[in-house]
This record gives structure tokens, C-alpha cells and sequence, in this order.
């Protein structure tokens, strides 16, 4: 893998962690920002993120084809990804920092807004994950990239995770809107850094057999690689599940927990979490890998998770959920279930590129990982979505006040609160692991004959 030595590699990895952190921001605390802090309806937020996400839909397939088409002296990927990352940064720092408006300018502002955060972020996301494929020839190479790529991703999201209360209640003196301006602006910057660093560092080798197609031909190309599209539908049940449960996680801990030491309890919580899905990335996946083939690994991953929601609703429901000790056990298993899983659905999507190039004669790294770009998206919308109706439909009111002053829930809310971060999430993995276990055959065998084959015929 000569691209990428150990200068390159870390500097790839730096780019996950800024892109990461970008994304976690908006895919966990936007709907806490618009409905909790500035007031609009629950719904209303839900709705917008959904309509959004129909227009990624649209727009993530013509970005893969622009990439594909791409052909300039600073490669195929670089000038997507540094004009897409500066362009996001942008908009990430107006979504969270909102002027003083309030009703329906409001709701434009947000709607507008958010929109355009999806489309920069299209922009750079999907040439950021088609380099595994297009520079690396073998599995074993595609493994370390991918581990790489979402360890670092992983740290990104936990650095969100763990210090945006935090770090909004200390920015902003106590004033959460005024917090998340300024810890969005922040992280607008290390994204712009880090992402710079990605571009500056890595040179790209012309790509090889990286065939344009029309928006249909990409489609019919979609289409017909059946083991994408089972992949990219265990990415949307999995991320789902876990995106219901961050949004609603700092609800949890404000209003059920409560307690002056709810930002404490909080960060606590989401510190182990962060740390276990890293462990499960970097530890426990390489000593999986060594006895276990990655569809066993998959399988027992989704289990684990399954398991881990089972006992937090059963905590839940004998009235333990408050115990912030007993709250670790699940969460544990859930995020290190979590964290290998993102690692091994990236090798799964690199691995359906030779498989659809075998099929169809077509390669097409970016038509499928704009794929992986749109339902990650997909999966945050629609947790989003259902986020807000849940909320709406067990009548939380948000703390829609400057002054810091929490809310009292009546215990009805607090009982449909619980359930709506369980169930949903158990329906969702439980979903995902009938699909992967009846529709998946790209056995680490199988993937590595189809390579073999793939360069025979370029010799």
C-alpha cells in the first residue's frame, strides 16, 4: 500500500476525527438545540431532518458520480474533499449559531441551514471513504485502513460525546445557546485543520479501472450488487438504533436522572462509552480476528448489542435506571458492539466494490460509498424523526428558557422516555441481524477469490 505509509496513515486518521467530530455535533445535538434550547416543536425538527434526508437521497448519487468523474493534477478525491470540508465547517458553525429569531423565521433558518449541512457534508465525506477501496488491493489491507479510519472516526465522535455539555456550559457561562455557538466554531476549525492535513499528506495514484456512469447506468449498477445493498441496509437498522439512543440519552440523564450533577453523571457515562467503542475498534476486534471470520464477528457483535438494550429496558423497568453504576453494564456492551461494528461494515462495503466490478465489469468505489455517505445520513434522519415524535407524543417540555432552571417531568414522560431508548433500538439491530444472517454470502473466502480474479484479469 504504498500511498499510504505511516506519515499518510495518520493523517488520514486525523481527518476521521475532524470529520467525525462534525458530524456527531449535528447528528447528536441538533435536535436538543432547536427543540430543548431555542423551542421548536419536536415534530417539527424530525419532519425538517426527514426532508433532508429525501433530498440526500437524491443529491448523495450524483456526488458519487461527480467524484467519479473527477480528473484534475490534484487527483480524484483531494479538491472534493478539502472544497466540501471548508464549505461544511461554514455551515456548521451557522446552524448552532442561530440569530435572534424566533417562529416561523425560526423554522426557515433551521430548515435552510441544515440542508445545506447535509450537501457540504456529501462533499466531502463520500471522497474521504472511497480512498480505501481505490488504494488498497488486498483484505488484510482494507482491514487496517478501515480499522484506522473508523478508530479515529470513533475517537471524533467520542470527543463530542464526552465534552459538549461540558464544554457548552463552561463556553457560554451557563447559557446553552451561547455555549454551543462558540464549541461549534471550535470544532468548525480543528475540521478545517485536520482535514487539511488528510489533503496535504496523501498523494493519489491515478486510479485504476475507475469507470463514469450516467445517473442511471449508477442506479442499474446499484441495484443488481445485491451484497451492497444488504450491507447498506444493516448500516441504516444498526445506526438507527444507536442514533435513538444518543439523542434521547441526554434527555435521560437531564430530566429522569436530574440532579444538579446530571452534566457530571452525563459525561461519565458517555466517557465510558467513548472508551469502550474505541477498545472495541482497536482491542477487541484484532483479537477477534485472529480465532473468529468477520461474519462471526458481525453476528455475535449484533447480539451483544441486542443483549445490551434488553438489559437497560429490563433496568429500566425494575426502577434501576438511575443507578449510574448499573447504567455502565449495558452501555458497555452496546458500545463496544457498536464500535466494531462500524469497522467491519466499511470492510463489507469495500469488499461489495470488487464484487460488483465481477458482476457488472463496473467499478465503482464512489457510487458505492456515496451509498454508505446517504444511509448514515439516512439512519441519523430517521432516528431524528422518531426522536421528535416520541418526544412529542409522551409530552416532554424542553427546558425552552435561558435561566437554567430544569423542567419537572411527570412520570408518564419519564416511563414512555425510558421505553422509547430501548425498544425501538431492540427492533431495530434485531431486524438487522435476520437480514445480515439470511442475505449476506460474502464470506472472507469468497471476497478474497473475487480479488484474486480481479487481478489475474489485469495481468
Amino acid at each position: 500500500m504504498k500511498q499510504f505509509g505511516k506519515k499518510q496513515i495518520a493523517a488520514y486518521g486525523l481527518g476521521a476525527v475532524g470529520k467525525d467530530m462534525v458530524y456527531a455535533l449535528s447528528a447528536t445535538y441538533v435536535m436538543y438545540y432547536y427543540q430543548d434550547i431555542l423551542g421548536l416543536s419536536a415534530t417539527f425538527v424530525g419532519f425538517i431532518l426527514m426532508i433532508a434526508r429525501v433530498f440526500d437521497a437524491a443529491n448523495d448519487p450524483f456526488m458519487g458520480v461527480l467524484v467519479a468523474k473527477t480528473n484534475t493534477k490534484w487527483g480524484r478525491f483531494r479538491p472534493w474533499l478539502f472544497t466540501g470540508t471548508i464549505l461544511n465547517a461554514f455551515v456548521l458553525y451557522a446552524l448552532f449559531a442561530t440569530p435572534n429569531i424566533t417562529g416561523k423565521a425560526l423554522m426557515v433558518y433551521f430548515a435552510v441551514m441544515y440542508i445545506l449541512w447535509g450537501m457540504t457534508y456529501t462533499m466531502m465525506d463520500i471522497p474521504f471513504w472511497s480512498m480505501i477501496p481505490a488504494v488498497t488491493s488486498t483484505i488484510k489491507d482494507r482491514e487496517n485502513l478501515s480499522v484506522v479510519g473508523r478508530t479515529c472516526a470513533g475517537v471524533g465522535n467520542a470527543l463530542i460525546t464526552v465534552f459538549t455539555v461540558i464544554a457548552v456550559s463552561s463556553l457560554g457561562g451557563g447559557v446553552e445557546r451561547v455555549g454551543f455557538k462558540w464549541f461549534a466554531l471550535i470544532v468548525a476549525i480543528i475540521f478545517v485543520l485536520f482535514i487539511s492535513i488528510t489533503c496535504f499528506s496523501i498523494h493519489e495514484s491515478k486510479s485504476e479501472n475507475m469507470q463514469t456512469t450516467s445517473v442511471k447506468e449508477m442506479f442499474r449498477a446499484l441495484f443488481v450488487n445485491d451484497q451492497a445493498m444488504v450491507t447498506v441496509l444493516t448500516i441504516v437498522l444498526i445506526n438507527s438504533a444507536l442514533y435513538i439512543t444518543s439523542n434521547l440519552m441526554i434527555y435521560f440523564f437531564k430530566y429522569d436522572m436530574g440532579g444538579e450533577a446530571w452534566k457530571k453523571s452525563y459525561t461519565i457515562f458517555t466517557s465510558v462509552g467513548g472508551i469502550s467503542q474505541i477498545l472495541g475498534m482497536m482491542v477487541i476486534y484484532p483479537l477477534l480476528r485472529k480465532k473468529l471470520n468477520n461474519i462471526s464477528i458481525f453476528k455475535t457483535c449484533l447480539t451483544m448489542a441486542v443483549i445490551g438494550y434488553a438489559i437497560l429496558l429490563a433496568q429500566c423497568l425494575t426502577g434501576n435506571s438511575a443507578n449510574l453504576a448499573l447504567l455502565m453494564i449495558p452501555g458497555v456492551l452496546i458500545f463496544v458492539a457498536n464500535g466494531i461494528l462500524t469497522v467491519l461494515t466499511t470492510v463489507f462495503l469495500a469488499n461489495t466494490v470488487d464484487y460488483g466490478e465481477a458482476k457488472t465489469g463496473h467499478r465503482e468505489e464512489s457510487v458505492i460509498f456515496s451509498m454508505q455517505t446517504f444511509v448514515v445520513k439516512a439512519a441519523s434522519g430517521l432516528a431524528v424523526f422518531l426522536t421528535g415524535l416520541g418526544l412529542d407524543l409522551i409530552g416532554l417540555n424542553g427546558n425552552n428558557s435561558e435561566t437554567g432552571e430544569i423542567i419537572q417531568q411527570s412520570a408518564s414522560t419519564l416511563t414512555g422516555l425510558r421505553l422509547l431508548m430501548t425498544i425501538l433500538p431492540i427492533i431495530g439491530l434485531v431486524v438487522a441481524l435476520l437480514i445480515f444472517k439470511n442475505e449476506f454470502i460474502l464470506t472472507d473466502e469468497r471476497a478474497e477469490s473475487i480479488r484474486e480474479q480481479l487481478q489475474a484479469k489485469k495481468v
